[in-house]
């Protein structure tokens, strides 16, 4: 597909001009498809990995249309988009994006004032976003739990929602949001638009599109788009011995011409143990994960885009706010729970086209659960060798000498909070072990 500006695809002109602002021009091919359809007012389902640009496929649609739609009632500080995320960082990141988007929107029926694009999530004070939202919001972004909890108290009237967008469809049922979601949609105008993405469209997701859809139309970001994982990414898997693992990921860490990486783990405690490891072996690390506070995810994640570090260990939950382009490797620390574990997982890197190297370790116990994984999303990838962080294929594989090591200089702080991602019953120990 050849590239079109958002300007040709008949976008607003203040839109293109705050997009401009971060030299954001060209449309990526999920935003081609989505634009034409959901800027007429049609229901989208859109089936769309990590990375492919859907932030903007709904977003830009969501943003037009409220500004300068004549199906739409004009702005008077009601809320007329909603925007459903699955997390936290998930919903600051789509709101800042939105607002780079509408930076130049002047709404001049309501005095010329700049569009609200307003973040509600949970975790922090409940009585900022009641206050945000009495003084009027445009477009609100938030997490399934805290809409619902504002809903009820009678704050956020969502009556008055003529654009409602799911985003992650698939991750929210994961987490057990799918019957609050049902709540949110049946509380807006029967008469919504609504745009639905979502990486997989499993069963309780197709229902949830028969139910609160009107006649959709199916948009798949690319001629890959039927398969689940990156094409542009390349994905090692190995079994690791438990005790000689932290050296194993130490040096794929290693590996010549990395960028920023992300290492998935599967509990809060395991990504806080990794990632201090990781600190004292040299590299510049720092964690997302349930036990830290909100601002102190917000600070690492901030670390971890502005380059401060360029290791991001974190949990599934926490991972979902990280979009970051340049993500060379994700490496799972150990197998992940499911099919859609690993697509969601691996989403963080090969994005947009771009090269990316998924890195899988296995333990032992790991391997039928991976076999499971790879026979589901026809990966070929069954059985994996058995590697040890000195094996001959394990250093071809990955372009290392012989005499690597684990360290890679003085032990370094992690970023982010230091309290939150080394609690005083952890410091001093270590993943490490009776290390080969």
């Amino acid at each position: 597909m050849s590239s079109s500006t958002f300007l040709e695809l008949g976008v607003a002109a203040e839109i293109c001009e705050g997009l401009a602002d971060r030299n954001i021009s060209e449309a990526f091919a999920i935003q081609q498809l989505t634009l034409p359809v959901a800027l007429r007012g049609k229901d989208v389902i859109g089936q769309a990995r990590t990375g492919m640009g859907k932030t903007y496929a709904f977003g830009i649609p969501v943003l037009d249309r409220v500004f300068d739609d004549a199906s739409v009632t004009p702005l008077d500080g009601s809320v007329r988009a909603l925007i459903v995320v699955p997390t936290r960082e998930l919903c600051l990141q789509v709101t800042s994006d939105l607002q780079i988007a509408s930076s130049h929107l002047k709404i001049t029926e309501d005095g010329g004032r700049p569009m609200r694009v307003q973040a509600i999530y949970g975790g922090v004070s409940i009585e900022n976003q009641r206050t945000a939202l009495r003084d009027g919001a445009d477009v609100v972004v938030g997490t399934p739990g805290r809409l619902l909890d504002l809903y009820k108290q009678g704050v956020l009237a969502l009556r008055s929602v003529e654009i409602a967008v799911l985003d992650e469809a698939d991750e929210m049922l994961d987490q057990g949001f799918l019957e609050d979601v049902q709540e949110l949609l049946a509380a807006t105008d029967s008469g919504r638009q609504t745009l639905l993405f979502s990486a997989t469209m499993p069963g309780p997701i197709m229902a949830l599109t028969r139910e609160f859809m009107q006649s959709p139309i199916m948009i798949q970001a690319d001629s890959g788009a039927t398969e689940a994982t990156h094409q542009s990414t390349r994905q090692i898997v190995f079994q690791s011995h438990k005790l000689d693992r932290m050296s194993a990921l130490s040096r794929v860490l290693q590996t010549p011409g990395r960028g920023s990486a992300i290492v998935f783990c599967r509990t809060k405690r395991q990504a806080a143990f990794v990632a201090k490891d990781l600190a004292e072996f040299g590299f510049r690390v720092g964690a997302v994960h349930g036990d830290m506070k909100q601002n102190e995810r917000e600070e690492s994640l901030r670390d971890f885009r502005q380059r401060h570090i360029d290791i991001m260990v974190a949990t599934d939950v926490a991972a979902r706010g990280i979009d970051v382009d340049d993500v060379t490797h994700v490496i799972n620390y150990q197998a992940p729970e499911d099919e859609r574990t690993y697509v969601h997982r691996i989403g963080r890197t090969g994005r947009a086209g771009k090269a990316g190297t998924a890195v899988t370790l296995l333990g032992w116990d790991e391997v039928d659960r991976w076999n499971t994984i790879s026979s589901a999303l026809d990966l070929g990838l069954a059985d994996p060798p058995q590697w040890f962080s000195n094996s001959p294929d394990f250093l071809a594989e990955f372009d290392l000498p012989s005499d690597v090591h684990d360290s890679v200089g003085p032990a370094q702080q992690l970023g982010g909070s230091q309290s939150a991602l080394a609690p005083a019953q952890m410091r001093g120990k270590s993943l490490r072990g009776n290390r080969r």
